[in-house]
């Protein structure tokens, strides 16, 4: 038995994922197809992007959910860091990891105050609060100050035109053998360019449908 399968944390991913599939997708944000590709690729209409989805759910599957708690327990992984929150579904596996690690520290970042206080109760309902470390506002700010020596494991879901920002600000503090797990990493590809460079530090291969999967050298 692991925190993963059993109460509090299992009927309240199941909740959760029965929440986000009856929920509204990101068309209900009044933007087209087009318009939300453009803005996801900018360093600048993120803000405009993720201001109009607040409301929305932007959750992994259960697939890369299983993946990252996997991924967290056989690294022995004991700080975690979190680049979007959303509404804390991922987080709430990475913090199972920790828990079943013997303990840790996980910092995550969510630019919209709403999703944070959904997050935050979410991770108490999970028994997981405990782990974890909400920083509120631009992660470009909120992750550069007050880090950790050494990150184990860093995971990237936010705006995805800053997948390369966010790696640049935290690189020298990944201990060698770090994983980082990238979603919706095919929309950044200035951040494949960086992790798949023979000169980069990392070895990085495509996983999981749209996820890449990178190790610190």
């Amino acid at each position: 038995m692991t925190t993963l399968t059993t109460a509090p944390l299992a009927p309240l991913l199941d909740r959760l994922f029965e929440e986000a599939a009856a929920a509204p997708g990101p068309a209900a944000s009044g933007l087209s197809s087009d318009e939300r590709m453009r803005l996801i690729g900018s360093k600048t209409g993120y803000i405009e992007l993720y201001g109009r989805l607040k409301d929305l759910w932007l959750p992994v599957s259960r697939e890369a959910g299983a993946l990252l708690y996997m991924l967290a327990r056989s690294s022995r992984a004991r700080v975690i860091v979190e680049f979007g929150t959303s509404f804390g579904i991922s987080t709430l596996y990475l913090a199972a990891a920790l828990r079943d690690n013997g303990g840790g520290r996980l910092i995550t970042s969510e630019f919209e105050p709403s999703k944070l206080a959904r997050a935050r109760a979410n991770l108490t309902a999970g028994g997981l609060i405990d782990l974890v470390e909400m920083r509120e506002g631009d992660a470009l700010q909120t992750l550069s100050t007050d880090m950790p020596e050494k990150i184990d494991l860093l995971f990237l879901d936010g705006a995805k035109a800053l997948y390369r920002d966010i790696l640049d600000l935290v690189e020298d503090r990944l201990s060698p053998g770090a994983l980082i797990i990238a979603d919706n990493a095919d929309v950044s590809p200035e951040y494949l360019a960086r992790v798949r460079s023979p000169a980069s530090g990392y070895l990085s291969t495509p996983f999981a449908e749209d996820i890449e999967l990178s190790m610190r050298m």
